[in-house]
């Protein structure tokens, strides 16, 4: 029997988890299966996520009928669904936890996207997540805003364990691991104070770098300067940058990646026990339907990293994926593709700032629908007397 490619992808150094969460795949047995047949290491969640799961199914009606007789609001009702789902995967995912020495086996739970701007919020919020859970495999999500980067660096310097989240530029993920270093850094300076604080060995954290969101912004782009051209030269040349943006993006975000953790200042760090702080591929879902359907992973496979896929991604790698080392190939070529598009006039830095306001917006979005459909729930729950 041939091997299962999601299985193999642990053998390249990459671990794979998965992009959802629900009551049922909680409760029926499905992410155990994933767990033990595709080698599932972690999961991860989001507002979407979550509002897909609880406004758009029946799973959560018999709680939230509950929550009616408690008279819970809709806010400490939403903050027990989430939470009690995050533990309940958590501990499904605790034995990977154990088995991996706690590199893998995390749940993801994502602070309200309101606070994305918002410093103090943000790290008052991770703080009562990181309680409300309480479970040791636990990632608390931050999105990559600038205020984000700054909560993460004080959060991490607490011995919080983050994954910071909607991270799109180059620059933006240089910041996001200077704010872990950093963070590390006060934590060791706090212990060796004497403070009662974590262990720098006990500190986790990923840094989720959004892919497959930068090809279908570039891709339209590119369409519109086409469109514009009756140049054959350079419809050849746009024509041969579509769909070339993302993982170039993310090949090169992987070099820094390399070069930040090795070194002086790494090896003092790690010497105290600290970690690296993994990239997490996320958004690999492929959007264009003429691209390979698995482009966001064959593409992103190198030690010391994690792709998070959503169901149909899963299943399309384990169907059909082909499973080698690609992320340090063709880097020259990736700088290369980043230059051609910056000569067209598309610029990644604004590119790449325009997806990330749209993400917290999308966000943000998500997590508002989601409060209200669950009042209406509660609502209609309540006036039918169950």
């Amino acid at each position: 029997m041939t091997e299962n490619p999601l299985r193999r992808l642990q053998d390249f150094g990459q671990s794979v988890w998965y992009d959802d969460i629900g009551r049922a795949l909680l409760v029926n047995g499905t992410l155990e299966r994933l767990i033990r047949e595709d080698g599932v290491r972690g999961l991860t969640s989001n507002p979407t996520i979550f509002q897909k799961a609880i406004a758009a199914t029946d799973q959560y009606d018999h709680a939230i009928g509950d929550s009616v007789e408690m008279g819970l609001a809709t806010d400490a009702l939403l903050d027990t669904l989430m939470s009690q789902d995050v533990a309940m995967a958590a501990d499904l995912l605790r034995p990977v936890y154990s088995a991996s020495g706690h590199v893998d086996g995390f749940v993801s739970i994502e602070v309200a996207p309101s606070l994305a701007y918002d410093v103090e919020a943000t790290i008052a919020e991770a703080r009562r997540l990181r309680h409300l859970v309480d479970r040791p495999n636990l990632l608390v999500k931050v999105p990559a805003t600038t205020q984000g980067v700054q909560a993460v660096q004080r959060l991490i310097g607490e011995g919080l364990s983050v994954n910071v989240t909607l991270i799109f530029s180059l620059e933006r993920y240089r910041e996001v691991m200077e704010a872990y270093l950093s963070g590390l850094e006060r934590l060791a300076e706090r212990r060796a104070a004497g403070e009662d604080v974590p262990d720098l060995a006990e500190v986790r954290s990923v840094a989720s770098f959004f892919v497959s969101r930068v090809d279908t912004k570039v891709d339209a782009a590119l369409q519109g300067l086409l469109r514009q051209t009756g140049d054959g030269a350079r419809k050849e040349r746009l024509h041969g940058l579509l769909g070339k943006a993302a993982v170039a993006n993310a090949k090169l975000a992987y070099q820094a990646f390399l070069e930040t953790f090795r070194g002086p200042r790494w090896d003092a760090l790690a010497a105290c026990g600290a970690k690296v702080q993994r990239p997490l591929w996320a958004s690999t879902s492929t959007k264009n339907p003429s691209y390979r359907d698995v482009l966001y992973v064959e593409e992103l496979i190198g030690p010391n990293t994690v792709n998070t896929m959503p169901q149909a991604t899963l299943d399309a790698f384990r169907e059909h994926g082909v499973v080698a080392e690609t992320l340090t190939k063709d880097v020259d070529q990736a700088r290369r593709q980043l230059a051609a598009l910056e000569a067209e006039g598309i610029h990644m830095a604004e590119v790449t700032a325009q997806l990330e306001a749209e993400g917290v917006r999308a966000f943000a979005d998500s997590f508002d629908a989601l409060h209200r459909a669950l009042d209406e729930k509660r609502q209609a729950l309540a006036a039918a007397g169950v």
